[in-house]
């Protein structure tokens, strides 16, 4: 018998917020090798949506799939398989040597990275009771702003010192550090022998799910037949896209527009990034306040989501931005913004859906996102090359960020009108 851990949860968001962050600088390494590649290898920016686009239609893919083997075998062998999976694709960039070559490795890339979520949320609902979910998934979300706050720091030392093809091997075989600490320290609360009875009891004491006769896991006909799922669905479809945007073009953008050196680390993007950060932690931690205060679970999850999707407007100012910091300003509010609805929006479906059923959910809704995210990069490059054409590449910038600032207002819309309760599913 191993010795017992205090609070012994919060090791496992450590967990998750390392993979997670790991994750974000795999994914965040070709945005800041961007202007090198495309001198390397004469890329278009319609060349580049095209790599972002394999990435995307992949990564849809792995949510889907990811989502319904994780509720099948567990978090700890499915999380396992993810983070190989996308190591391994993110090592073997350095091999490509053509437009095609980087399309097949983003591909496979986005086919692991899609695990991350899926088990990365269903374990927050194994291991915490729903008052701490949100900030739980605050805090291993975080990854996906430190990971991007790492990477203008790392990836240009690496391509001035090693070159290109060393930055992709590197960074991808940090996933293997992570496969080694999750394998060691992670198992479900009724396995873990490090786990003491008290917090055991603590993690089980919200009203027990009801038990209901049937499949183990929830099929994907069946879940699509809940308009909550339909409300999950169109909330990651509306906003994982301006994600994704800010991700992949925002080197880019400071570089067009205020003449920023990718080439070295970028003072610029490690304020965006901890900013973000900041935001995901924050904002889980508000919709736990409000229920410490008394609040439905529901109402305090919405009301935090509304007033997070209100502080992502302005960044449809940004196109007045003629200084660099007053950009930052506006694009870290709406950053941090998108991190705190993401926490929050991720937890309404733990909060809504039954364990069994919470990756599978969380899947179709990440595959949803993603599709967006297929679209979306489509509109960008071929916008932004229009306007390069025009000798005016701002002005595309500057069209994206209104798409941008009102996306998160027309998702908490739709959910509202699906799930306006947000009542408990039983299957």
């Amino acid at each position: 018998m191993q010795q017992t851990i205090v609070n012994y949860r919060w090791t496992i968001v450590a967990l998750l917020f390392f993979a997670t962050t790991v994750n974000y600088i795999d994914r965040q390494v070709i945005g800041l090798l961007k202007p090198t590649l495309e001198t390397t290898f004469s890329w278009s920016e319609t060349d580049y949506a095209s790599i972002v686009m394999a990435f995307s239609a992949a990564y849809a893919l792995g949510w889907l799939i990811f989502g319904r083997v994780i509720d099948s075998i567990g978090v700890r062998m499915g999380y396992t398989i993810a983070i190989v999976v996308w190591s391994i694709a993110a090592m073997f960039h350095a091999m490509a040597g053509s437009t095609m070559g980087f399309m097949v490795m983003r591909a496979l890339l986005g086919l692991g990275e899609g695990g991350n979520f899926p088990a990365a949320v269903k374990a927050v609902a194994e291991w915490f009771p729903k008052r701490e979910r949100a900030l739980a998934t605050g805090l291993f979300n975080a990854g996906t702003s430190v990971g991007p706050v790492i990477s203008p720091v790392l990836v240009p030392w690496l391509l001035g010192v090693y070159g290109w093809q060393a930055a992709f091997i590197i960074t991808g075989a940090i996933g293997f550090v992570c496969v080694f600490f999750w394998w060691r320290y992670y198992e479900s609360p009724t396995r873990q022998e490090r786990l003491s009875k008290e917090e055991f009891d603590y993690i089980h004491s919200d009203a027990p799910e009801p038990a209901v006769p049937g499949e183990k896991t929830a099929g994907w006909r069946q879940l699509l037949g809940v308009r909550q799922t339909w409300a999950f669905i169109f909330g990651k479809m509306f906003t994982d896209p301006v994600w994704w945007f800010f991700l992949f073009w925002l080197p880019s953008y400071f570089a067009s527009t205020f003449q920023i050196d990718l080439k070295k680390p970028s003072l610029e993007l490690v304020i965006v990034y901890t900013a973000t950060a900041l935001g995901g932690i924050g904002g889980g931690w508000l919709s736990g306040y409000f229920i410490r205060k008394g609040w439905p679970v529901f109402r305090a999850r919405k009301t935090a989501m509304f007033l997070f999707a209100l502080c992502v407007v302005p960044v449809i100012l940004a196109k007045y931005a003629e200084n660099v910091w007053v950009a930052v300003g506006l694009i870290s509010l709406a950053m941090a913004a998108h991190q705190a609805w993401s926490a929050n929006m991720f937890t309404t479906a733990s909060d809504m859906f039954p364990k069994k059923a919470v990756s599978s959910v969380v899947g179709i809704g990440g595959m949803a996102g993603s599709v967006g995210g297929i679209l979306f990069p489509l509109l960008v490059g071929r916008l932004l090359d229009f306007y390069k054409a025009a000798g005016d590449i701002t002005a595309g910038y500057n069209l994206l960020f209104v798409i941008c600032g009102c996306a998160y207002l027309v998702a908490w819309g739709l959910m509202h009108l699906f799930a306006p309760r947000m009542e408990q599913v039983r299957i």
